[in-house]
């Protein structure tokens, strides 16, 4: 334990000693000798060709130790190649000698040079042991002494700080870390249903207006104008501005036409179809009203490309508040232009679009929509309320919709909507749409990490 410079409590001394081991090839020329001695011990009195002892163990390195010392001599005319003789009578091995001193303790006695070539070798290793040499400090005390970690006035007014210990303080230590904001439920799975779609190649379109027609809203939509969704039990209608100041007139004549007379193989409603009702402004109520500006926009362009759009956007509805309702919400919706597209593809893009999300148990059941046929209301079990909760609505477009805008016959386009609350609340196991929206939503069961994660 250590404290401030004036509260030793423990003094520690770090001390180094050197000592010299032998490696694993010094174990074995300690027990068999070194090369050069056993190389020259192999030869015989009549010599040995230099293939053969080159074939030997450790030859190679004791042959040159072996000449280096003359030990041994090198006829290279002999017959039948070079052969090796010995040069003297008998040998000494001192490597073996200097590791077998080192092995007793008496490494110290060897000199310099010796204990170098040992090291170059590889026969010889140096070891550096390190220790601590512990003493009782200036502070030592067998009773513990609670220090002070603050100056208070009391301690001021009667000076008894003076012979109190306090606590050193560490600059380097971390603070708490500062209270900081979560991204909130809804605006995590918008980012991760915007970061899909773009997986996905979809386009975004541009959602900004809140007030909206109630021809691009439901008339250019072949809703009808005595449907009960445009009646003002469900629908917010503004007082000022009360009416559009400008509808494309050539294609409004066209919708008005398929609305009272029919058209493009279609009946229509048969009734008195008023520019006046198209002209109300309103809330709008989903965002499939841009949705028809983008389809109507890509009509006028001439040349038919192929095309994926969304949007994530604020939509308003005239409902009472329940567990799975609000007044204003949030809708999703992606659409889907090109050849050939059938309800097929509209079930296996919205399979591919919720697992995604992560949400895997899907149902799919047939509806009726007024500007799609065939339709589609799109259900995910919650968890929380163990049943099955519908997330969205889908369908392929009516030709009612696209031929009026100068689409070609041959394109089909599949969309689907669905609320961004909804996901939020199953993905998230959250029961109450109250609780989503209001400050009530627990933040420990919402988020994986509780700690400042904004990216999470």
């Amino acid at each position: 334990m250590f404290s401030g410079e004036h509260f030793r409590v423990i003094e520690a001394e770090t001390r180094a000693t050197t000592r010299w081991e032998l490696s694993a090839e010094g174990e074995e020329v300690l027990r068999d000798g070194s090369p050069e001695v056993r190389l020259f011990r192999s030869v015989p009195s009549e010599g040995l060709p230099q293939s053969d002892a080159m074939k030997l163990p450790g030859a190679q390195v004791g042959f040159s130790k072996a000449m280096a010392n003359k030990w041994l001599r090198l006829d290279k005319g002999a017959p039948g190649g070079p052969r090796i003789f010995r040069a003297v009578d008998a040998v000494q091995d001192v490597v073996q000698s200097s590791l077998r001193q080192v092995q007793e303790g008496n490494g110290s006695s060897l000199s310099e040079r010796e204990r170098t070539d040992l090291k170059r070798r590889k026969l010889l290793l140096e070891v550096t042991l390190k220790s601590y040499w512990i003493r009782k400090g200036s502070a030592f005390s067998t009773a513990v002494v609670r220090q002070e970690t603050d100056l208070t006035p009391e301690m001021i007014a009667t000076g008894s700080w003076r012979k109190l210990p306090f606590k050193a303080y560490n600059f380097s230590a971390l603070g708490l870390p500062p209270t900081c904001g979560h991204l909130h439920p809804l605006l995590k799975v918008r980012s991760q249903l915007r970061q899909i779609f773009l997986e996905m190649g979809f386009t975004e379109m541009p959602t900004d207006n809140f007030v909206e027609s109630s021809f691009w809203n439901f008339d250019a939509l072949f809703q009808p104008q005595q449907h009960p969704a445009r009646d003002q039990h469900d629908t917010f209608f503004l007082q000022d501005p009360a009416e559009a100041p400008e509808l494309p007139a050539n294609y409004m004549a066209r919708v008005k036409k398929v609305h009272s007379q029919g058209g493009y193989g279609s009946q229509g409603y048969k009734y008195e179809w008023k520019v006046e009702e198209a002209r109300k402004n309103l809330l709008r109520t989903h965002t499939t009203s841009a949705s028809a500006r983008a389809l109507y926009h890509l009509a006028r362009q001439g040349k038919f490309t192929p095309v994926k759009y969304f949007s994530i956007d604020r939509v308003f509805r005239n409902e009472s508040l329940d567990a799975t309702h609000l007044a204003e919400f949030h809708q999703v919706e992606g659409v889907v232009a090109d050849r050939g597209l059938t309800l097929g593809h509209l079930m296996g893009t919205l399979q591919q679009f919720f697992t995604k999300l992560g949400i895997s148990k899907l149902r799919f059941k047939p509806a009726y929509n007024p500007y799609t046929e065939p339709s589609m209301e799109v259900f995910s079990y919650h968890e929380g309320l163990k049943k099955w909760v519908e997330v969205g609505n889908s369908g392929v477009f009516r030709p009612e919709l696209l031929l009026p805008m100068g689409l070609p016959e041959s394109v089909s386009v599949i969309a689907w909507g669905l609320s961004l609350e909804r996901p939020t609340m199953i993905k998230y196991g959250i029961n109450n749409i109250r609780e989503l929206v209001g400050h009530r939503v627990n933040l420990q069961m919402i988020y994986d990490n509780p700690l400042c994660r904004l990216d999470a």
